[in-house]
């Protein structure tokens, strides 16, 4: 993707985008939830009150009412990566088909069909709780914008094709009759892979329809302590504990009460724009009839689609990691990346120049050296956690929740398995970051050698090269 370098103002373009989450200005946004207050106990204590935590406690409830579940939120309901993300809920449980079966090839057939069930069943929950999520099954369709990616596009259809996907190969004139750009050279459309949504919406929803169920939910309650109280697990907050028999943890970026996770995990920043509504002439010259949710080819990948209004958000290129993990809200800021995200979206759409952006925020994304989420269990089995969704988690955190409650024993008898922990994905861990300050020199040696690859006809030096033979990545 190259800059356009012409008379489009940038500065004006994004002079009045308000440096907010474009979600979390919704006026369906409910009021924060009461804190914990005093000593509470329960069946299962869920830790995040994101999308991991929210389908874990939903999901708790479905198989067992009987349960008494309590989540703890050290924010509000969607305000961390559920209601900063671009909105794509994918049926992928393994960032895409090519990372699986470089990864895990005898099981993706079965993991390919757990996605499609898992992306069905997200579906579903939303008709059966009545959670109006701005849903579209529009698909989603991948783009070359320089010559090398389209060879990858055929050669993922291919492979899509052998797994029971059917995806349809657009040439020039075909992709750009779908969305109007003159960058894009191919297009691979997969009618059935993803839904667009309105992400805050989907975690307020679901939170309405774990409250419905009997579900506490406290917010602003940021956990500080975890140990064995005997045969429970006793999570201490700032005004009060909760005492549950088994615990599960759904803290994407931010540090995991239980450490040796930690090691696993860095958080990435991924920022985005949203412009202002097109007009009706302005949506006309993008087509986009479809409405699919679109994402380009190159290892510095943008994502962008239409919200429910007719705007278009547009992010990605820019995968930000801190030294030291670094996790704070000056962070969500960056306006030099905003304007290069501008100028590359003006490079994309020059039918658009006319256009302004209504807000620009950044968040932080859990990412691990494998794309994908990975599973385990603590103390003696009590516990367990999903981490590492690396911005795919919007549909798979749902996947990883029904993982949490198998390793615990929900709904099931001692000892039994289920097709969800049979895979090797489940049971192994992705290779842990190194420590500072070899972590922050590694991550960014990578994010240089990804930018040179893109310049260089996607040809991966030895550094990539050899984090390939080791099946090590750096994604957000």
């Amino acid at each position: 993707m190259t800059d356009r370098e012409d008379d489009v103002d940038v500065r004006k373009a994004l002079a009045e985008a308000a440096p907010e989450p474009f979600w979390l200005q919704d006026p369906a946004r409910p009021d924060a939830g009461d804190p914990l207050a005093g000593a509470q106990a329960g069946d299962l204590a869920v830790v995040g009150g994101g999308y991991s935590g929210l389908w874990t406690a939903l999901r708790a409830k479905e198989r067992d009412p009987s349960l008494d579940v309590v989540v703890l939120e050290a924010g509000r309901i969607g305000d961390a990566a559920s209601g900063r993300n671009g909105g794509f809920c994918s049926a992928s449980l393994t960032h895409g088909l090519e990372n699986g079966l470089a990864r895990w090839p005898d099981d993706m057939h079965t993991l390919e069909r757990l996605g499609w069930d898992n992306l069905r069943a997200i579906a579903d929950t939303l008709a059966r709780y009545g959670i109006d999520a701005d849903w579209e099954p529009t698909g989603e369709l991948s783009v070359a914008t320089e010559e090398w990616q389209v060879p990858a596009l055929e050669d993922a259809a291919e492979k899509a094709y052998e797994y029971g996907w059917e995806p349809i190969l657009l040439g020039p004139r075909a992709v750009r009759a779908e969305v109007a750009s003159p960058a894009f050279l191919a297009g691979l459309w997969d009618r059935d892979a993803a839904a667009m949504l309105h992400p805050a919406k989907l975690a307020w929803g679901l939170a309405d329809a774990c409250r419905s169920l009997g579900v506490r939910v406290f917010e602003n309650t940021r956990v500080t302590g975890l140990r064995s109280d005997g045969a429970a697990l006793r999570l201490k907050a700032a005004h009060g504990t909760v005492t549950a028999r088994k615990v599960a943890l759904g803290t994407g970026p931010y540090p995991s009460p239980l450490r040796r996770t930690r090691r696993f995990v860095v958080p990435v920043y991924d920022y985005v724009l949203v412009t202002e509504p097109l007009c009706p002439e302005q949506r006309r010259s993008v087509g986009w009839q479809h409405r699919q949710g679109v994402g380009d080819n190159a290892n510095q990948f943008h994502y962008f689609r239409l919200t429910a209004d007719d705007r278009i958000l547009w992010g990605g290129y820019d995968a930000v990691y801190h030294y030291g993990n670094g996790l704070r809200p000056a962070l969500e800021r960056r306006p030099s990346t905003y304007a290069t995200l501008a100028r590359h979206f003006f490079a994309t759409f020059p039918q658009l120049e006319d256009v302004r952006f209504s807000n620009a925020w950044g968040g932080a994304v859990d990412t691990c050296s494998r794309f994908c989420p990975f599973y385990g269990t603590a103390y003696d089995g009590r516990l367990a956690y999903a981490a590492g969704y690396t911005g795919l988690g919007v549909g798979a955190t749902r996947f990883g929740a029904d993982v949490m409650l198998d390793l615990l024993l929900v709904g099931l008898a001692p000892g039994e398995e289920t097709e969800r922990t049979r895979p090797a994905m489940v049971r192994t861990k992705p290779v842990p970051f190194p420590p500072e300050p070899l972590r922050y020199g590694v991550i960014n040696l990578t994010r240089r050698e990804m930018a040179r690859a893109d310049r260089n006809a996607g040809h991966r030096g030895l550094w990539l090269r050899t984090l390939d033979r080791l099946g090590i990545g750096f994604s957000s």
